[in-house]
């Protein structure tokens, strides 16, 4: 009676059992009839992810009209970019991915296909796209994403290209031409350069200029003001750290300047500031051309062309301590020294044209016409923060200025000063003196009508007549040139036989 009963339940278990072998079984060919209905395409492969099926809407997508021109194809074949080789030589599924094809990308799960001892003999991939209308947000947003990094990326490289070239660097007088001469040496080698020179005299403009015309061109500029940025964050912005090095550095660490300059040119603005515990591990960077983040044992080797700036006196620096003599003897291989404005007297009526030329298309105003007072009292001043003082005043003066002409009062009150006094009438001569006669002595606005006359007359010379030459080279337009040269002429100031071409 007991065995009667024990295979009674044996036999209901073994039913149990095949009940749900039956069931599960039920349930993967439910599974994938359901997954095969829903979705944009359906394919199936062997152990050597060759097709052994595919339906009809996935073949017609990939361009086989007849599904049975795709079997024994390798995949890759059939579905560019397919990733079912991997599945199958793995025996690992790849869940919700995102396949790029011709058209849209597309979301496609990819299962292994296992035999009862757990081999891999296949694989089943599944397109899930136009369907499945709960993914079409994800797809969105994966659209999305990919648009605002692919606009990042393009934005970085921008912000990391030369700005400006030599032509930037406006003016013809003999300092000015020595300048562009060693900048032109410097960006044909790759040894340091040390700009030095007076704050704004054009040396981060002149660090574009040499990246520009130099062999490392298209890759990135990167630049560092040291005098701006925390001492205890310099050793990061330039080595940076590894992950976990610091708070906020968990994740994926940061890297430095270097490396992010590795392959161009490293502008290293104000050297002068930088703290002199940092500067032996500068100096190791810049003679080995590798850097070891912070946090981490690993070293990284970099290619990085060096230029330096600063306005401060390095070798008095160097004499009190404070900069290491090194470093300075590093760094100074290339030495460019940048002349401050009032040194280049002759370099000041082009560079006003320049700067208003550019300021008034950004700011979509009209050039407004300074009187020849108004320039000698320019020419005059001392600048004592050279070209970006200038340019300052002259865009305080485009922005506030309500009619088209400048006179010098507008100018001594952009510039913070007082036009002198009209001087006292002469005291009669006395008896017997001769009476010395002022008639002959031109007046300011003479004098530099006859300065800009032969100004202009002297470019035009340099260029073979050629107007639009000359006028490029003191940085005005061809019209504004004609204009003067027309003027100075008809007041008698340039010569009848005074030709010049059309350019």
């Amino acid at each position: 009676m007991e065995k009667s009963a024990a295979a009674m339940l044996s036999t209901e278990e073994a039913g149990v059992l095949t009940n749900y072998d039956f069931v599960a079984r039920r349930a993967m060919e439910s599974l994938f009839r359901t997954l095969e209905n829903f979705s944009e395409g359906t394919i199936v492969v062997d152990a050597q992810a060759r097709v052994v099926w595919i339906n009809q809407r996935y073949a017609t997508r990939f361009g086989f009209e007849d599904p049975q021109k795709a079997i024994g194809l390798d995949c890759e074949k059939v579905i560019p970019n397919s990733l079912m080789r991997e599945v199958v030589e793995t025996g690992r599924p790849i869940l919700l991915d995102l396949m790029e094809t011709r058209q849209d990308p597309m979301i496609v799960i990819r299962l292994p296909i296992l035999d009862d001892r757990g081999n891999c003999v296949g694989a089943v991939g599944f397109a899930l796209f136009d369907e499945l209308k709960t993914l079409t947000p994800l797809v969105a947003h994966y659209d999305r994403i990919r648009e605002e990094l692919a606009s990042a990326h393009r934005t970085l490289e921008q912000t990391r290209r030369a700005k400006y070239t030599f032509a930037s660097f406006i003016g013809n007088c003999s300092a000015t031409l020595e300048v562009k001469r060693l900048a032109r040496l410097a960006a044909q080698s790759d040894a340091p350069t040390l700009l030095l020179g007076e704050t704004g005299t054009g040396k981060e403009l002149l660090t574009h200029a040499i990246h520009a015309a130099s062999s490392r061109a298209t890759r990135p500029l990167v630049s560092v003001n040291v005098a701006a940025i925390p001492d205890t964050l310099l050793e990061v912005e330039f080595f940076g750290a590894a992950p976990g090095a610091y708070t906020g550095a968990e994740r994926k660490g940061r890297k430095g300047k270097f490396e992010l300059a590795d392959g161009g040119t490293l502008f290293l603005d104000e050297i002068g500031d930088m703290p002199l515990i940092l500067q032996s591990k500068l100096l190791r960077a810049i003679q080995e051309q590798e850097i070891e983040p912070i946090g981490s044992n690993r070293i990284i080797r970099v290619d990085v062309r060096i230029i330096a700036a600063t306005s401060a006196d390095l070798p008095a620096l160097v004499a009190a301590g404070k900069f290491r003599a090194d470093l300075y003897y590093r760094l100074n291989v290339l030495p460019i020294p940048l002349p401050p404005l009032r040194e280049r007297q002759l370099d000041l009526l082009p560079l006003v044209y320049s700067l208003l030329d550019e300021i008034c298309s950004r700011t979509e105003r009209h050039v407004p016409v300074l009187t020849q007072a108004a320039l000698q009292l320019l020419g005059q001043y001392h600048w004592p923060g050279n070209v970006r003082q200038l340019r300052n005043v002259l865009e305080r003066m485009v922005v506030t200025q309500e009619g088209r002409e400048v006179d010098e009062d507008r100018i001594a009150f952009l510039l913070g000063i007082s036009l002198p006094s009209a001087p006292p009438a002469a005291a009669p001569a006395a008896a017997g003196e001769e009476a010395v006669s002022t008639a002959d002595a031109p007046g300011y606005a003479d004098a530099m009508a006859r300065f800009e006359a032969q100004y202009l007359a002297r470019a035009l010379g340099q260029h073979a007549g050629n107007v639009a030459s000359a006028a490029a080279s003191v940085g005005l337009s061809r019209a504004a040139f004609y204009k003067k040269l027309s003027a100075h002429k008809g007041a008698g100031l340039i010569n009848a036989q005074n030709q010049w071409a059309g350019g």
